[in-house]
């Protein structure tokens, strides 16, 4: 074989391992198929996947990319010995991803390589994937793009606005104000149903304020949350303002912290009615509550005799992962900005809850709108 043809194998050979990345971050799993001979092998023995032939090869990639939110691949050739038709080769790769199971974080990895010469040019025969550095701390970037983004969204530096910092609504992403369409709210609605909440989806805040009055019986006692959602509707009013109900919030701000304190632990941690909104919903069925003093929670987490929650349609998210990326980057914000000109300081996620299912001895009532309201 002439060095021309050498030089001209490995030239190709190496275009093999980009095109394979170039179909991996287009998604184009057909494409990336047909890189491989009919019996070619993928074979990753860390996720764990062994795909044979384009088919599988195809399929397979498919369901792989239905679990990412957020990937990346950057590829680098390393070795390659060419032996007549065939040939071996390295491929280095860093990866970053984020998935819809909760996954996330950064990997080093190599490709082992074997390649076979057809009519159609080279061909991998088999590509073994190894990992050899996986790190997986939080993400803190974001993909910044069109609407429907769930990332934070860069500034003008090209950096990502800090957490606590106030940010316009102008720079925050469409997904985290949106209402949700009508398929997502349905399909969060179901989750949610089946894992043990009760669900109903309602036009707007009017029809929830009545639901709620229908929902809670004269006479109980009822503990709102801090909720945006809840004063923005009236419901808040509805409770503290009125004498339908024991309202526990303005009692328990009306006792003494210092020689009361157990007494409004006890208080708020245990009425007939826990009653708020949520940072975020996601379709997977989970609900997901951030509290800076921690005050709505233990009736939440199972004190309350029944827990209410009242969540417009722009909180419903894919997962936990964009549920916690829109606490951070849209909810917390906001928050801080109304905490500053309400108490002089800043919110904070001190603690936080996700319910996968409401607590044994609390049910849950979720009351999901069509339309956005609150942060």
């Amino acid at each position: 074989m002439s060095d021309f043809q050498a030089i001209a194998d490995r030239v190709e050979i190496t275009a093999l391992q980009a095109e394979f990345t170039d179909a991996v971050m287009m998604r184009d799993r057909a494409r990336l198929a047909a890189l491989f001979t009919p019996d070619g092998v993928l074979r990753m023995p860390d996720v764990p996947v062994e795909l044979t032939g384009p088919e599988q090869i195809r399929v397979g990639g498919e369901k792989l990319q239905e679990q990412w939110d957020f990937f990346i691949q950057n590829t680098h050739p390393g070795a390659i010995r060419i032996d007549g038709d065939t040939a071996t080769g390295r491929a280095h790769m860093h990866e970053i991803a984020r998935l819809k199971n909760g996954f996330q974080g950064l990997n080093y990895a190599v490709y082992h390589d074997r390649y076979r010469r057809t009519a159609d040019g080279w061909r991998f025969t088999e590509r073994v994937y190894e990992t050899r550095y996986l790190d997986r701390s939080p993400l803190t970037g974001a993909a910044p793009g069109p609407a429907g983004s769930t990332g934070a969204v860069p500034d003008s530096t090209g950096s990502v606005p800090d957490s606590t910092s106030s940010v316009p609504d102008s720079a925050r992403p469409a997904a985290h104000t949106d209402p949700a369409p009508a398929d997502r709210l349905e399909r969060a609605a179901a989750a949610l149903a089946a894992n043990g909440f009760t669900v109903e989806l309602l036009d707007d805040a009017a029809a929830a304020r009545t639901r709620v009055a229908e929902l809670i019986p004269a006479g109980a006692g009822v503990f709102t949350g801090a909720s945006e959602t809840l004063r923005l509707s009236g419901i808040e009013e509805d409770v503290n303002g009125g004498d339908r109900y024991r309202a526990v919030k303005p009692r328990a701000l009306a006792m003494d912290r210092a020689t009361e304190a157990d007494d409004i632990r006890r208080t708020v941690a245990t009425p007939d009615v826990a009653l708020g909104s949520v940072a975020a919903v996601t379709e997977t069925g989970a609900l997901v509550v951030a509290s800076a003093t921690g005050s709505q929670l233990p009736g939440y987490a199972g004190g309350a005799g029944r827990a209410i929650w009242v969540v417009g349609a722009q909180k419903v998210v894919p997962d936990l992962p964009a549920a916690l990326r829109r606490l951070e980057h849209h909810v917390l914000p906001l928050e801080s900005d109304r905490a500053r000109a309400a108490y002089g300081g800043p919110s904070a996620v001190n603690q936080l809850l996700v319910l996968n299912a409401p607590a044994r001895l609390t049910p849950g009532t979720v009351l999901l709108l069509r339309e956005a309201i609150g942060f």
